[in-house]
């Protein structure tokens, strides 16, 4: 039998090795190495497939959860909280005197807030009454001399109609005469005293009526001039009324309840007319929230809202949808935008929604100003 040499057991060996045959000693040891080399594999390498797998799976999800919720749901962080913020200011000029109010203090609608010195109001009250009193004796005198120049037509009057019945009896006297005097019945001396006495009626006849227009002139200059008093004394009775006012002015009152804010005024300032002084912020509030023209396709007035307040972050406030804006915030703005350009963009616009509280909130310190997250329930 002849020997099998080294070279002769390489070459069987690598004969199995081509034909797939691979002895276990082999396989074991390709085994072991990968085992190894798996184990040795860095940390990040084995996540580099784990980690985007369930990223994608915990996003679809998400989105799945988005749209289903803005089907339901419509939110926006660009709200507000808003209220009436009343100016107070003063009507007329003057130093202050009396200042009764601090900031944040409560008021009451009619409550006094601060005095401007009177003095200067008072006398120009007394100035203008002391005129409407001169011009009601003026018109007295004025119904004197009424009454006189009436009485004085009356009596120029009669004597006009006496005079005329004279007249008209010598006229006829002097008719007579003058006939007689033609066919020689009655002396020259005769008809001559007639016309004589029937010019001296004539003469005094148109001095009857020269006397009864005069007193007619005088009584109607008489009621002209009543008539010119009468109109300055309802001016001074304006003006009396005007001073009045001017010094109940001087006294300035809360135009309604609330709380004091941003006074602007001390003791001594001398104020002028219209200036602002201090604000008066009442306790009624609400939201006013611009959502995006593509969220309001489901929004109806009458919603209910869940309404989020930075202040509060634990708490979430019952709202309503009262109202929405006819017009959006860039179209109520001072200078409304112009599109008719040719490098114009499309924007998105936002409408104001007002969204009232529907909960009693006096115990929590919400005021206008502050930030909110409505969230409106629009299916």
């Amino acid at each position: 039998m002849t020997e099998e040499t080294p070279q002769k057991r390489k070459n069987k060996q690598n004969h199995k090795k081509h034909h797939g045959v691979i002895p276990e000693k082999v396989k074991k040891r390709v085994q072991s190495r990968r085992a190894l080399k798996k184990k040795n594999r860095p940390e990040y390498q084995k996540k580099r497939v784990i980690v985007p797998a369930v990223t994608g799976v915990i996003l679809i999800i998400f989105g799945i959860i988005g749209a289903v919720h803005s089907t339901y749901f419509q939110s926006t962080d660009d709200a507000f909280v808003e209220g009436r913020l009343i100016s107070v200011a003063p009507r007329v000029s003057g130093s202050v005197v009396k200042l009764l109010v601090d900031d944040n203090d409560e008021v009451k609608a009619g409550d006094l807030l601060l005095e401007i010195d009177p003095k200067d109001y008072e006398v120009k009250l007394q100035q203008a009454e002391a005129k409407l009193a001169q011009a009601k004796a003026q018109l007295n005198v004025t119904d004197s001399e009424i009454e006189t120049s009436q009485s004085q037509l009356g009596a120029y009057s009669e004597d006009e109609s006496s005079a005329k019945s004279k007249m008209d009896f010598e006229k006829k006297d002097f008719k007579r005469y003058s006939d007689m005097y033609s066919h020689g019945i009655v002396s020259k001396q005769d008809y001559d005293n007639s016309k004589k006495d029937f010019e001296v009626a004539v003469a005094n006849h148109k001095s009857a009526a020269e006397k009864t227009r005069s007193a007619q002139s005088t009584l109607k200059t008489s009621e002209s001039k009543k008539e010119a008093v009468r109109a300055d004394i309802q001016a001074l009775e304006a003006e009396v009324e005007k001073a009045k006012l001017d010094l109940s002015y001087t006294k300035i009152y809360a135009p309604q309840s609330g709380l004091v804010s941003s006074r602007s005024v001390e003791a001594g300032n001398y104020l002028q007319v219209g200036q602002p002084i201090m604000q008066i912020v009442p306790k009624q509030i609400w939201v006013v929230a611009n959502f995006k023209e593509i969220q309001l396709t489901n929004m109806k007035t009458g919603q209910p809202v869940s309404i989020k307040i930075d202040t509060y972050p634990n708490k979430r406030f019952r709202g309503e949808v009262q109202s929405i804006q006819r017009a959006t915030g860039a179209k109520s703005s001072l200078f409304p935008p112009e599109n008719a350009v040719g490098s114009y963009v499309k924007i998105v616009q936002r409408v104001p929604v007002k969204i009232i509280f529907k909960e009693d909130i006096s115990k929590y310190n919400i005021v206008p100003g502050m930030s909110a997250v409505p969230k409106v329930k629009v299916k």
